[in-house]
C-alpha cells in the first residue's frame, strides 16, 4: 500500500494510543513518519515497531506546551526528511472534571496542550505544507454529549481546535492546504483505564454506540486518517469527521 509514498508525516503524542495507531497507519501506506511527544522511550518503541513493519521513523522529543520545543521538533524533522506534507495534532492534556472542580491551572493546561499548541503546530509547519499540505486535528464528541456533567470543560477546549481547524482550511486553502478535523472514539489506554474503573457507566457508553464497539487505534482511526491525508480525499477540507460509530449526533 503506497497512497502515502514520499510523503513525510509529522504526529504528535505518537507515542501511544491514538497518535501511535495513526503512525502505524500512515507508516504503512508508505509515509516517512516522525512521531513526536514528551517521554522518548514510548516513541522509540513506536519508531521500532513501524522499522520491524519496513517502513520509516524517527522519535522528536517535544513538549507542546512549548513554543520553542515546537519550532525544534518542526525544524528537526523537515531537516531530517527533507519536507513535511502531513501534520496531525493529536497530542493533548485533557481537563476533565465538573467545573466547580477543575482549577483555573488545569483548564489553562488543556488549553496550552489543546488549541494554542494546535495553532502554533500549524503555524510552524506552514511553510512546509504550502502546495500540497494536509493536517488533522482532533476534536472530541465530548461537545455534544447529552450530558456534558464532567466534559464541558475538556468539550470547550476542542471546539476552540474545531474553530481553528476551519479559520485554516478557509485561510490556506488557497496555498494549497488542508486542514480537516476527526472526533475519534478509540481503544487507547486513558479509555482502557476508564472502562476498568467505571464498568458500569462503560456498559451504557458502549450500548448508545450504533456499531456497539470503540475503533481501534490503527484500523478504524489510523486508516481513515491515511485516506483523509491522501489524494483520494483531495477535495475534502474543513469538516469534521466523527469516529465514533455513529454514536454523537453534531447538527
Amino acid at each position: 500500500m503506497t497512497m502515502l509514498k514520499d510523503k513525510v508525516a509529522l504526529i504528535t503524542g505518537g507515542g501511544q494510543g491514538v497518535g501511535q495507531g495513526i503512525a502505524y497507519a500512515l507508516a504503512a501506506e508508505g509515509a516517512k513518519v516522525a512521531v513526536a511527544g514528551r517521554t522518548l522511550a514510548t516513541l522509540e518503541e513506536t519508531c521500532a515497531e513501524i522499522r520491524r513493519r519496513g517502513g520509516t521513523a524517527m522519535a522528536v522529543t517535544c513538549d507542546v506546551m512549548s513554543q520553542e520545543d515546537i519550532d525544534r521538533c518542526v525544524a528537526e524533522v523537515v531537516s531530517h526528511f527533507g519536507g513535511l506534507q502531513i501534520l496531525v495534532n493529536n497530542a493533548h492534556v485533557v481537563p476533565l472534571g465538573r467545573l466547580l472542580d477543575v482549577s483555573d491551572e488545569v483548564f489553562m493546561q488543556g488549553i496550552d496542550s489543546g488549541p494554542l499548541a494546535t495553532l502554533r503546530m500549524m503555524r510552524a509547519a506552514y511553510p512546509h505544507l504550502k502546495g500540497d499540505g494536509a493536517i488533522i486535528n482532533l476534536a472530541s464528541s465530548a461537545a455534544v454529549r447529552w450530558d456534558a456533567s464532567g466534559y464541558s470543560l475538556y468539550g470547550a477546549t476542542k471546539e476552540a481546535i474545531r474553530s481553528i481547524s476551519r479559520g485554516a482550511a478557509c485561510e490556506w486553502g488557497v496555498d494549497g492546504i488542508r486542514v480537516n478535523v476527526i472526533a475519534p472514539h478509540a481503544l487507547s489506554p486513558g479509555l482502557k483505564g476508564w472502562i476498568d474503573s467505571n464498568p458500569t457507566e462503560a456498559e451504557a457508553f458502549f450500548n448508545s454506540i450504533p456499531l456497539r464497539r470503540v475503533g481501534e487505534c490503527e484500523d478504524d482511526i489510523g486508516r481513515t486518517v491515511a485516506f483523509l491525508v491522501s489524494d483520494n480525499a483531495r477535495y475534502l477540507t474543513g469538516a469534521t469527521i466523527p469516529l465514533d460509530g455513529g454514536q454523537a449526533y453534531w447538527g
